[in-house]
């Protein structure tokens, strides 16, 4: 029987370039976000086993968002949590709504969706990835509130590595730095100052490679995540992978 994939944040640049990915390595692909429209528009470039649009904010949908995917699909072997929202600004100006929807979607639709997975991915001995953030390991000025929803992420897949191990279950975090998708047009069009482009050339300005710095595309980030779910990666777990021109690295 073909394998299955969970993704949330389906209908997002990253999340649908994953889809795309396990859709053509020959995966079953359950997809999940809260943008309705976004997951019709994916139906529509896929062949999508289960698609289900639910605010994951709320544990309780997290559980429904399993028991509908195993009565599609009948099992689960990897789970991908790709779901992600961006705030940025000083620690005093941030208002309990968007501390609120960042942890939300960043770290507790994540949490919960991963507690509804174990039981069907002890079956399969399947495969957990959580897409974390550079930011999730190093401090990113003026991004106090991402950073701490991604750095809880990243120590919640170190733990659950640990907690799942004996059950088969493996469990790792990827760690982009920024991907060319419409989150980040978001972030440089919100946050930009009325110049996206200027916003997007500070971020450059970070990179190691100078000149020839570019933003990583969604294709890239999805291969590893591939990579991370197929037998021949058994023994990687715990890890937190960076994928990010080595921006991390260090100064």
């Amino acid at each position: 029987m073909q394998p299955v994939v969970l993704i949330t944040g389906a209908a997002g640049g990253l999340g649908s370039a994953v889809a795309r990915r396990f859709a053509n390595g020959g995966w079953r692909v359950a997809a999940t976000d809260l943008n309705a429209a976004g997951l019709q528009a994916l139906g529509l470039q896929l062949p999508l086993a289960a698609s289900l649009a639910l605010d994951l904010g709320h544990a309780t949908n997290c559980q429904t968002l399993l028991d509908e995917v195993l009565a599609r699909c009948g099992r689960l072997d990897a789970l991908v949590n790709a779901a992600g929202v961006w705030r940025e600004g000083p620690v005093e100006a941030c208002s309990e709504a968007d501390f609120d929807l960042v942890l939300n979607v960043n770290l507790k639709a994540a949490f919960f969706t991963c507690a509804a997975a174990i039981a069907p991915l002890r079956v399969s001995r399947g495969t957990i990835i959580n897409i974390a953030s550079d930011a999730g390991h190093q401090g990113n000025r003026n991004a106090a509130l991402y950073c701490a929803s991604k750095g809880a992420l990243t120590l919640l897949s170190k733990t659950l590595a640990l907690d799942l191990a004996a059950d088969g279950i493996r469990v790792n975090a990827v760690s982009p730095g920024d991907i060319a998708t419409p989150m980040l047009d978001f972030q440089a069009e919100r946050y930009g100052g009325g110049d996206p482009q200027g916003y997007k050339r500070d971020l450059l300005s970070l990179y190691p490679q100078g000149r020839a710095a570019r933003f990583i595309r969604p294709e890239e980030v999805a291969e590893l995540v591939w990579f991370l779910c197929q037998p021949y990666a058994e023994a990687i777990t715990g890890a937190n992978l960076a994928i990010d021109f080595g921006l991390s690295a260090g100064k």
